[in-house]
């Protein structure tokens, strides 16, 4: 079952706080522009041209953001039929090894997400087929923007910074893409973080565990009493 998370530490406590702070605003946001977006339809005939785009990069960044947020809780489903063969220390051992496999694919996933999303901000890739080696000259992508959505006035500031001088029209996609190496950073902490977890004995397993086929079971016992 998904556990209470507990932050340690300054660092910890700041991602915490970061991670929920950004799910209720998306969370949030996304309802206030469907919403609007209904009413407007419905009764009025229109609707905001931008809503379903904003709309479906909310949901990108909401799912991204939920990936490291399950981590955190321990809610990521998993097969443990086998590790439940063992005795509780070589089933340790096993949740060691897994949690340093995930770390390692979430750094492959994390390079993978800065590659792609380093040339729409006018940076480098990295070298190196699957862990980074270093830095390579990329074609700027800065100026690429995305299909409806405007881009905010309050905003024109990075115009001279990202697309040399440039008016944007749209907003520009640096910005809506920018959750994939965030997103991906915050699953190799989450990872690291859960598997040192495993190490120092304060967890036991990566994934949901039985004890939500305990919780039913009492909620039965329970309910049989009443």
């Amino acid at each position: 079952m998904s556990s209470h998370f507990e932050p340690r530490g300054a660092l910890g406590r700041f991602v915490h706080s970061f991670e929920e702070t950004a799910i209720a605003l998306i969370l949030g946001l996304m309802t206030i522009i469907t919403f609007i977006n209904v009413v407007l339809r419905y009764g009025f005939n229109t609707g905001l041209i931008w809503g379903l785009e904003a709309v479906t990069f909310l949901f990108a960044w909401l799912v991204l953001f939920g990936v490291s947020y399950a981590v955190k809780v321990t809610a990521h489903l998993g097969v443990d039929a086998v590790v439940n063969l063992f005795d509780k220390g070589p089933r340790r051992v096993l949740a060691i090894v897994s949690g340093v496999i995930c770390v390692i694919y979430a750094v492959m996933l994390m390079k993978g997400a800065w590659d792609y999303w380093a040339p729409f901000a006018g940076l480098d890739a990295t070298t190196g087929r699957w862990f980074p080696t270093g830095f390579a000259d990329s074609r700027d992508q800065a100026w690429y923007e995305v299909v409806d959505m405007p881009f905010p006035e309050w905003l024109r500031w990075i115009e001279p910074i990202m697309n040399e001088g440039e008016a944007y029209e749209k907003l520009p996609r640096f910005i809506p893409y920018a959750i994939l190496p965030i997103g991906m950073a915050l699953l190799v902490f989450r990872f690291v973080q859960a598997t040192l977890r495993v190490v120092r004995g304060q967890q036991d397993s990566l994934i949901v565990s039985h004890e939500v086929e305990d919780a039913i079971e009492d909620v039965k016992h329970m309910n049989a009493g009443d």
